[in-house]
């Protein structure tokens, strides 16, 4: 029953590590832009998701490398200021943006127009700058009512929709309600959680690359 969803753990504001502007001449570049999904909260160097999306892409025959651009505890918000200044010191274009935010929003109660506005803004900016996109979606937790969980899940596809995007429409599909796949916290994916997230998203990670080309 989406019981991570209620945890207020997701907001521990942990900063993305430190990496050094990147080459497009080794292949693919893919920006991984998120929060604590994204940044591998809890986990130690090359284990989050960055690390195993890139390592299972060279499984799969495909040299591309994932920038880690997440920060736990951040909301569309945060992502919306600190798009630019992520941009900039790539250093070089992506060949795709993965742009997984929105679930702090949520734990925090934001309206979902104000969600919708800050990712339309991080679309749009994306799209302005000729990046393709994958919308990582979120589910909303129950307790917040029939109403805000239609609301606030209908935004996903419909940026998606709107830009043109490819879209994935649950970050954490097979994950929640498996603590086996958890942190201690009972919240965050743990490495064999991410392996499963990895899993799930590669599909559709592989054919926005395709469509790239």
């Amino acid at each position: 029953m989406l019981r991570w969803l209620l945890f207020p753990a997701l907001f521990a504001a942990v900063p993305a590590s430190a990496q050094a502007p990147l080459s497009k001449s080794e292949g693919p570049l893919i920006l991984a832009f998120g929060d604590s999904l994204t940044a591998g909260y809890g986990l130690g160097r090359g284990l989050g998701f960055a690390p195993q999306l890139q390592d299972a892409l060279r499984r799969h025959g495909v040299a591309a490398r994932v920038h880690d651009a997440g920060v736990s505890g951040d909301t569309t918000a945060g992502g919306r200021a600190r798009l630019s200044w992520t941009l900039q010191r790539l250093g070089a274009k992506p060949d795709l943006a993965i742009v997984e935010l929105g679930a702090n929003d949520m734990l925090r109660g934001v309206d979902p127009m104000v969600t919708e506005a800050n990712l339309d803004a991080i679309l749009a900016e994306l799209d302005k700058q000729g990046i393709p996109v994958l919308v990582a979606g979120m589910l909303a937790a129950p307790n917040l009512g029939p109403d805000y969980r239609k609301r606030y899940e209908a935004i996903f596809p419909a940026l998606a929709r709107k830009y043109g995007a490819d879209l994935y429409p649950f970050m954490l599909q097979g994950v929640v309600g498996n603590r086996a796949l958890l942190l201690g916290d009972g919240v965050h994916p743990n490495f064999e959680g991410i392996k499963r997230m990895v899993t799930g998203i590669l599909p559709t990670v592989q054919r926005a690359l395709a469509r790239k080309k």
